[in-house]
């Protein structure tokens, strides 16, 4: 069977060549050897301080280069198990929200009807709307699995229903996601007032501040996330600015106090066995990037994320053998 994977950096130095995803094959037509693609969707008229998330999927690409095909963490050769290549941008229109939606409405449908996991770069969270709308023609309503310092349940921003602060309660208005299994982690910050936090709760979210995640622990939390989630289709959202700025220096709206790389890495890797039918991250702003530090992060977040595909095929397989063994 044919197999998209990154180019062997032994052979070829990781600095030559187009910046494609952990130098995964650039293909713009979708076929059915492919598990994932990853795409960037670099949208950021949603951003209400600081802008420039348009630019995060091309900083993320020219840090990943660095990512290797072996996870030691994980124990698994990625692409043993799965295939995916480098999508490109869906295209966008700068400014206009109607528009871009639809644009990203029938890229992610078209990656996603064909069986295949949209891994999705940003822009800013406003973007991830789009994304769901897509995934709701598919799967029905999905659970969301946040991690984000901010809720994004507002009602309006400037009197305005579309930014990335009112993403999550337009999802909800539309049902798009299933509250009863969603969960969002890592809240904090000042707020204008308790009602802030107390939205999303009232939607029917089940929410943990940075706070309370740090005094249950990752691994206790991990088993919250999975009992709340349970076995049906979950889409993964991941705003960089989850993670402390020491950590994310480049993210449009960042808060103090926030979780470590270590955190956001053990998370991730400890999410196996959920059926993930989707996954983006949020937020990267490369202008205020020194070093590189959140391209870096984000980068390997998403490799944690690809890594999640590759080891749900591997069970997959296992699974197929023995019934056939039976």
């Amino acid at each position: 069977m044919k197999k998209y994977q990154p180019k062997n950096s032994f052979e070829s130095p990781r600095y030559c060549g187009p910046r494609t995803f952990m130098r995964l094959p650039y293909r713009e037509q979708l076929d059915e050897h492919m598990d994932f693609v990853i795409t960037g969707i670099p949208f950021d008229s949603g951003q209400s301080f600081r802008t420039g998330a348009r630019f995060g999927p091309e900083a993320v690409r020219d840090f990943s280069i660095l990512l290797r095909p072996y996870n030691p963490e994980q124990n698994i050769k990625i692409f043993d198990y799965v295939s995916g290549v480098d999508y490109g941008d869906i295209p966008v229109v700068p400014g206009y929200f109607k528009e871009t939606y639809k644009k990203i409405e029938e890229g992610i449908y078209s990656i996603a009807e064909k069986g295949i996991i949209p891994i999705t770069i940003g822009g800013d969270h406003s973007i991830t709307l789009g994304e769901l709308r897509a995934l709701k023609k598919i799967h029905g309503p999905v659970a969301l699995l946040q991690f984000d310092a901010h809720s994004d349940t507002w009602d309006s921003y400037f009197e305005q229903k579309y930014n990335h602060g009112t993403v999550f309660r337009r999802a909800i208005e539309e049902g798009l996601i299933d509250v009863s299994r969603s969960i969002q982690i890592g809240m904090r910050g000042g707020l204008y007032g308790e009602e802030d936090l107390m939205d999303a709760k009232n939607l029917g979210l089940e929410v943990f501040t940075t706070n309370e995640y740090k005094k249950l622990g990752v691994e206790k939390m991990l088993d919250v996330i999975h009992q709340r989630v349970g076995s049906g289709p979950v889409f993964l959202s991941f705003d960089i600015d989850f993670l402390d700025p020491v950590y994310a220096p480049g993210t449009g709206t960042p808060e103090v106090s926030g979780a470590s790389i270590d955190d956001a890495l053990a998370f991730v890797r400890g999410l196996t066995d959920i059926d993930f039918i989707g996954f983006d991250l949020v937020e990267v702003l490369p202008a205020y990037d020194h070093g590189q530090i959140t391209a870096a992060a984000a980068a390997n977040i998403i490799y944690e994320f690809v890594t999640l595909t590759a080891l749900a095929k591997k069970k997959a397989e296992a699974e197929l053998r023995l019934a056939k063994e039976r």
